[in-house]
Order: structure tokens, then sequence, then C-alpha cells
């Protein structure tokens, strides 16, 4: 049977009150509405130990002590993606305790973590990490020399696309720390490969890349879709064009190709998808395929909707893609290279 909940002062002295002017415990229990083994234990303690206040319960004591608390904050913080499973029977075996999975996750969320899905971000190793910081140090004070800048870049898009999340134990403001980052990988399913860019608010063409890519292919792709859309851009402007650090982009035939075509192009820091915007407009891109029904059943449904939906692109989102470039520099800043939320 559970215990009665605790008197308060306030009630105890109303019962001690009463007594002292001579209610018998009946009535007391009538007048109150509490137990008459509550009235009577009150008067009881009062008459005979002359306190009012009840003797402490025993209750259950912590089963963590502030030191044990912070030995579980550091084997959080060794691996963010354990299992809760894994924590406990870790914790256990250090403190040489026996304690519940349940009680180790009501402990965690005392102390700010909780289960969440890893962002998937590419793994910067500490020379880039460097690097994207020298790199946007440079270019702090950029503004319109954005608008000049070719944007490129393949992507892969599959016909079926996994949504698997990886969770991590962190706190909430911890979202992008580089410890709680999962980082992307590579892997095989069926898929279209395409290639794409953009100018400020202006979008190039988008090209189906067939097979694995090399220097030679990339070098056609170049002459046949980027040399074209740069003849079409206005001749008192100097562009830039920009791609990523792939084998095929930095081959020494494609860098001669590049002079020769007198394609002045951007360096660019290894490992930072997050400073390229046109990340941002595949993500675009995705959203608007995922939301035709019925939804690509194939490669070739697959190739059909996404030049649909990419000549549907409209200028603003381009323009707010180039907007954000101050502000993705001045995260890798604050983030000292490492990924950011871009």
């Amino acid at each position: 049977m559970p215990k009665s909940p605790e008197l308060s002062e306030f009630e105890r002295g109303r019962i001690i009150g009463m007594w002292e002017a001579s209610l018998s415990e009946r009535e007391i229990e009538s007048k109150t509405g509490h137990k008459k083994t509550t009235v009577h234990d009150t008067i009881k303690r009062y008459r005979d130990e002359n306190r009012v206040e009840s003797s402490p319960r025993s209750g259950r004591p912590p089963a963590l002590s502030d030191r044990d608390k912070r030995g579980l904050t550091k084997i959080i913080k060794e691996e963010r993606s354990q299992t809760l499973l894994q924590i406990t029977e870790k914790f256990n075996e250090t403190n040489d305790l026996s304690l519940s999975s349940s009680t180790v996750r009501k402990y965690l969320h005392e102390l700010g973590y909780f289960g969440r899905a890893g962002v998937r971000k590419p793994l910067v190793s500490e020379k880039n990490r460097k690097d994207r910081l020298a790199w946007c140090r440079s270019r702090r004070n950029w503004i319109d020399e954005w608008k000049l800048i070719i944007w490129s870049d393949e992507s892969s898009f599959e016909i079926f696309q996994s949504d698997a999340y990886r969770w991590v134990w962190r706190k909430p403001k911890e979202k992008y720390d580089v410890d709680c980052l999962i980082p992307t990988v590579k892997h095989g399913k069926e898929s279209v490969m395409i290639w794409g860019c953009f100018v400020d608010v202006k979008l190039g063409p988008l090209v189906v890349v067939d097979g694995t890519i090399n220097s030679e292919k990339y070098r056609n792709l170049l002459q046949d879709n980027l040399i074209p859309f740069l003849n079409s851009l206005d001749d008192d402007l100097a562009y830039i064009f920009q791609d990523d650090n792939a084998r095929p982009h930095r081959a020494e035939a494609t860098t001669k190709w590049k002079d020769e075509n007198l394609i002045s192009s951007l360096p660019w820091p290894a490992q930072s998808p997050d400073l390229n915007p046109i990340e941002h407009l595949w993500d675009a891109l995705e959203r608007k395929v995922r939301g035709r029904k019925p939804y690509p059943k194939n490669k070739c449904e697959l190739i059909v909707a996404l030049k649909e939906e990419w000549d549907k692109i409209e200028p603003e989102i381009l323009e707010k893609l180039i907007d954000s470039m101050p502000r993705r520099i001045e995260s890798v800043i604050n983030s000292k290279g490492y990924p950011t939320e871009y």
C-alpha cells in the first residue's frame, strides 16, 4: 500500500492547534480530511517529542555521484555513435555497477545528452582543415566577386534513395560539432550521374555523364558544354570557373586544356562541399524530383525528371545561394576549418 502524501508544516500546525483547542482526534479527522492514524501520529509526536516535523523518509539514494556523471560524459565524448546498450555496459564495467539501460538513459537526459540523427559531412583531415581556413580568410571581404564565379559539380541521383539515419548522443547545440558528424561515404547503388553549372542568377546546362568520368571525358564535357555557356555570357566580365579537386579535374591534360582555352580557374580547398553553393542546388533539384507523382521508376524517367526540374529552377534561388557565400566563409572561419551547417 503506498505511503500517504507528506503533510505540510501548515497542515501539521493546524492539527496541533485543533488538538490544543480540545478537539478529539475523530473531530480533527472530520474537519481536516486527514486519516485518523495521520492525525494521531502528528499529535503523539508533538506531545512526546515536542516537534511537528516527521522523521526523514529513507527513499532511494541517487544512483550516480557527480564523479560518476563526469565519467558517463567522458564515455559519451569518446564515441558519439555508441548505442545505449554499449554505453551502459562500458559504464557498468568501468564503475563496477549494474545499472539498467533505462537508468543510464535517464542520467544522459539529465546531463543534456539525447540520441539524435547524426549530420552527414565529409571527414576533413588536419591539412585540409588548415587549407579551408586559409582559403576563407583570403576571401573574407569578397562581395560582388562571387557573382563572377561559374560554380560546377557532378552529382549522383539514385533511383531509390536511402534515408537511413545513424544516431549520435549530443546536446542540442552540438549538432555540427566535428565529433557528432557522420562522415559521408560513396556506395554503388543504381544511379544517374549529372554535371551542371551556374553563375550569378543564370543556369548553365545539365549534362548526363555516362560511365566513369576520366580526364578525357571531362575535357570533352567542358568543350561541349562549358565553352558554349561561357560564350553566352557578358564578354566584358572576367568569369572564373570553379570545380573541385577530383582527379579528372586536376589532371595535367585538363589543366593544359583550360590554359589553352583561356579558362581562369578558382583554387579550391579539398573536402569543401559546404563552400560550393551548387550543392544546395542539387538538394533543391532532388526535392523537386521527389515531389513528382509518380516518382521516376527507372533511369530514363529519372533523367527526364532531372532535366525538366532543372529548367524550372527560379533565379531567386540562385540569387540566395550567391548571397550566402559571405556567411559560408564566416561559418568556416568560426568552425576553424571544420565542416559547417551548409
